[in-house]
């Protein structure tokens, strides 16, 4: 945990409460994208962050600082989503690169707009998410925590609430898949011609 994470919560625990505005200043943004990731859907991700936040802000007495503020605040967001989907019986998930007020994946590819390699980018983007699309959410979600979310291996056990080693297998499982759905579309692409280098780098561009 930050030592500015660390001095914001004792401030909102003293009474300042507004110290957690700085809080929620700080993570939105990513915490909304990432949920987005997962959930591939705006409004379930914004509905998941807002009942995180909420959550977070009524249990900060409870967080004992072992683990990174985020982390503690994503699992309580990824559970909250978790609940809400079970609630609601959705059950398919997909990402929509369109579909992010946040403007993470929404990219102008007009040629006149952009030179061409900013149209490849954006293309290859694309594909990269079409793919994660495809991937079971098993294997979708702790990879997307893993490789874009940077997390560890223990961090991503504790929020999914899984076994270390089924992290690891599931992650292991789930580069491979995303490996050969790359080889599939990118083959299929008309215009770009990626290398393997390009199809192990995929992933980290979308960030």
């Amino acid at each position: 945990m930050t030592n500015n994470d660390q001095y914001l919560i004792q401030e909102c625990l003293a009474g300042r409460t507004e110290a957690f505005d700085q809080l929620v200043l700080k993570y939105q943004d990513r915490l909304f994208r990432t949920l987005v990731r997962i959930l591939g859907s705006s409004d379930d991700a914004r509905d998941a962050a807002q009942e995180g936040f909420t959550q977070a802000f009524f249990k900060l007495k409870t967080f004992r600082g072992s683990a990174a503020f985020y982390s503690w605040l994503f699992r309580i967001s990824f559970n909250a989503a978790i609940t809400q989907k079970r609630k609601t019986k959705r059950t398919s998930t997909t990402i929509d690169p369109q579909d992010n007020p946040a403007g993470t994946w929404l990219v102008d590819t007009r040629p006149e707009h952009h030179p061409p390699e900013v149209a490849e980018l954006a293309e290859r983007k694309k594909l990269v998410h079409q793919a994660l699309n495809e991937l079971q959410e098993e294997y979708r979600t702790p990879l997307i925590l893993r490789e874009l979310e940077g997390m560890s291996y223990g961090e991503i056990a504790e929020i999914t609430e899984i076994p270390l080693g089924t992290v690891r297998s599931r992650i292991f499982r789930g580069r491979n898949e995303l490996k050969q759905k790359l080889s599939t579309l990118f083959q299929d692409e008309p215009v770009t011609r990626v290398s393997e280098s390009d199809h192990e780098s995929s992933i980290s561009e979308t960030k």
